[in-house]
């Protein structure tokens, strides 16, 4: 695992990550609004990966949270907007603490695991432009998020309430 912080090309910074174990949410994010959910889906040992149409890298499916939204309920429909995969068990697997640019902000995102049995198919659209099934042991690509890979590298291979500690 990398080292953190860790900054992608965009200026954007993976601060701290905190695996749980079904904690209460509204604790770990007592101190900042947890704005956004990602999603760790694992097929046998790969993570999905989704090729974002807007920022033209690989990254893990997620997005931001709408009013009256809870962090999983935000998780459970980006993953459908971004995939087509429904209904899929998600488990709270860690909070990850950015500090991100354009525009400057810092942010809690809540990272969820879903484990498939089988592949289902996947829906291209506006927003994922292709999907890749990528092995955490490989090595991060020119054109894959450094912060979503370490996340996902993270939570595969997380025991339940690891603090990965922040460093500045």
């Amino acid at each position: 695992m990398a080292e953190l912080p860790l900054r992608d090309r965009f200026g954007n910074v993976l601060v701290g990550h905190r695996s749980v174990a079904d904690e209460p949410l509204d604790r770990l994010a007592a101190h900042a609004a947890v704005s956004t959910s990602l999603i760790v889906v694992v097929y046998a040992d790969s993570v999905l990966m989704i090729f974002d149409s807007w920022r033209r890298q690989w990254e893990l499916p997620g997005g931001t949270r709408e009013p009256g939204e809870t962090p999983e309920g935000t998780a459970a429909r980006e993953l459908d907007e971004e995939t087509g995969i429904r209904g899929l068990p998600l488990s709270l697997a860690a909070v990850a603490e950015f500090h991100l640019t354009n525009p400057e902000r810092r942010e809690l995102l809540a990272v969820y695991l879903g484990r498939l049995e089988v592949i289902p198919p996947l829906r291209v659209n506006d927003e994922a432009l292709a999907f890749r099934w990528w092995l955490p042991s490989d090595p991060v690509s020119e054109d894959m998020s450094p912060l979503d890979a370490e996340i996902a590298r993270r939570v595969v291979h997380a025991r339940p309430g690891t603090v990965h500690p922040r460093t500045h």
